[in-house]
């Protein structure tokens, strides 16, 4: 099978990370016969600096004839005095909404062996697996009308929240069929006490749940959510949830894992399959190679489960992580002190290259306790 994948490395340290993801990639081809056709494109802030625009038409026109899109970060704070619709983020948006993509899976899953890099207690958060499906085309940020008015003291600023039954059903339907592959629960997040989008969609889930009687549903508000995550994560399975709501409590869920780093996502129903680490381009420490890799290779395990159809135990590549109880350090200095691997070098572990990770030349920003490789994960299994 031959896979068109369009690379788009975008800004802060999306480069480094990509390079990694892809490196694992061409090894998975390397053993399982696949083959995998990469082209680069810019987009964000180094499309701006090259094209003047965060979205070129030579890369929308790259995407939308691949199979699928890796992206590593968009970003700069150089950028930040442009009017919206200039700015590298405004270049991801047109992106997400010219791929069609609609259901964001973002797993988030608390491993054993780096269950304490998580600033939660471990048996708070040990054995977590939630998967969130975000709906990604609608709401406040894709929502019209929106912008400003007045100037000065009297300016003002809104946006529109707004859903179609449609739009909550396909989404809908995503969620519950990937718990019927899991642990058979559906949390649907929402805020319907107090606005109508959020009646109409738990209307509408309610509704959609009927014909999935083997699947539990619940109904939570966004801000108990928020508060269950942290307390008790271990009671969710899968959480569908709209826009904003999926944004903000995805990242919360990264407590869980130790690290915004350790998050992939990928986004599916449209035409092109669209995966991405869930951190920003993290420009204080972009070019250091210092970078966590983590997130982009768990989004190219999701694009191998979800665009190349790939099962899992088809490949047994692995990839992992090792932790500090194998090692002389004390539980205290398990959690405050951060042994520091290159974002090359621990591409170099995952395709099963370079030194011993007892070399210190290397420096590297990884979760708090982390060593390299015991815990060995199926590459595809990384992928909900």
């Amino acid at each position: 099978m031959k896979l068109k994948v369009t690379v788009l490395p975008g800004d802060g340290i999306g480069p480094e990370v990509t390079a990694q993801a892809v490196r694992v990639l061409e090894t998975v081809a390397g053993i399982s016969g696949y083959s995998f056709e990469f082209t680069e494109h810019v987009v964000g802030g180094a499309a701006i600096r090259e094209f003047g625009s965060p979205l070129p038409r030579p890369t929308l026109d790259a995407c939308l004839a691949s199979d699928a899109v890796l992206l590593g970060a968009v970003g700069s704070p150089e950028y930040d005095q442009l009017p919206p619709h200039q700015r590298p983020e405004a270049g991801l948006l047109l992106l997400r909404r010219a791929l069609g993509g609609y259901a964001n899976l973002r797993p988030a899953i608390s491993y054993s062996a780096i269950a304490a890099c998580s600033p939660l207690r471990t048996e708070v958060g040990r054995g977590t697996d939630i998967l969130i499906v975000r709906e990604l085309l609608g709401g406040l940020y894709f929502g019209e009308p929106r912008g400003f008015s007045g100037s000065d003291a009297t300016a003002s600023a809104f946006n529109t929240m707004r859903y179609s039954v449609e739009e909550i059903e396909r989404v809908a339907k995503v969620a519950f069929e990937a718990a019927r592959k899991r642990r058979s629960k559906v949390t649907s997040v929402d805020k319907a006490n107090v606005l109508e989008t959020s009646q109409l969609w738990r209307q509408t889930v309610t509704r959609i749940g009927a014909n999935y009687p083997d699947v539990l549903l619940e109904h939570l508000y966004v801000d108990a959510c928020a508060m269950h995550l942290i307390t008790s994560p271990r009671r969710f399975d899968v959480v569908l949830t709209e826009n904003l709501f999926g944004d903000i409590l995805s990242d919360e869920a990264a407590v869980i894992t130790g690290s915004l780093g350790m998050l992939g996502s990928g986004t599916i129903g449209g035409e092109v399959g669209f995966y991405e680490p869930v951190h920003g381009s993290a420009p204080d420490i972009a070019g250091q190679g210092i970078a966590n890799p983590f997130g982009a290779i768990a989004s190219a395990a999701m694009m191998l489960r979800h665009s190349a159809k790939l099962r899992a135990g088809s490949v047994r590549y692995r990839t992992g992580h090792r932790t500090c109880a194998r090692s002389r350090l004390s539980h205290t200095r398990h959690r405050t002190r951060h042994w520091r691997l290159c974002c090359q070098h621990l591409g170099d572990r995952r395709t099963g290259f370079g030194s011993s990770y007892r070399d210190r030349r290397y420096a590297a920003r990884v979760p708090c306790g982390v060593k390299l490789c015991t815990l060995y994960l199926d590459l595809c299994t990384l992928s909900p």
